[in-house]
């Protein structure tokens, strides 16, 4: 193959594995970028070593997906899931939550959380402010050592994660694994764009 082709096919190839992992993440609810890249490249039957596309293109890709195929009913259970999370921002708001995640960027699905990033003193101070409501909470396993826990809640449209932080930490811009700012927002913002 003449070099000059070489970029073209490496865009292509990446193009062909961020569409196949969108609709996996879309259809199986795959919810870990690299787990869906890695299994449309095998789909695909290509080398696990091959450019995977990033985080973003994938992202684009989901959003391309969720508006062709699921229309008007991804909207509506997208609109009914970010009702739920500003519900949670208000009964939180003592522990400066903010809304982040697919809820946030619109890619959620059937299967996704609704995650909410917390800062407080303890994860014991919002389980036991949570507990004193009537509200269930389950512990789940974190993948950064900058989160001192995980609580998992149900809403009245699919579950929350209350993803708990170090007030320190509220400052800090926190990214995605693949370098990304991660995107979050506070009651007000959502309030706002709930009314558009």
């Amino acid at each position: 193959m003449p070099r000059h082709e070489r970029p073209r096919q490496l865009a292509g190839t990446r193009a062909s594995i961020a569409s196949a992992a969108a609709r996996l993440m879309a259809e199986d609810g795959i919810t870990d970028y690299h787990q869906a890249k890695r299994k449309a490249a095998r789909q695909l039957g290509l080398s696990e070593h091959v450019a995977f596309p990033d985080n973003a293109e994938v992202e684009a890709e989901l959003r391309a997906y969720r508006s062709l195929y699921n229309g008007d009913e991804h909207e509506e259970m997208l609109l009914a899931m970010r009702h739920s999370a500003l519900e949670l921002l208000d009964l939180l708001a003592d522990f400066h939550p903010y809304l982040t995640g697919s809820v946030l960027d619109g890619t959620a699905g059937e299967h996704s959380r609704i995650d909410i990033l917390l800062f407080a003193d303890s994860a014991k101070e919002v389980e036991i402010f949570l507990l004193n409501r009537g509200i269930d909470v389950e512990h789940a396993a974190s993948r950064n050592e900058r989160v001192e826990a995980v609580l998992v809640m149900e809403t009245d449209t699919v579950e929350a994660n209350l993803v708990i932080m170090s007030p320190l930490l509220e400052r800090v811009s926190l990214k995605h694994r693949d370098g990304r700012q991660r995107e979050r927002v506070r009651a007000d913002t959502l309030r706002a764009l709930l009314s558009e």
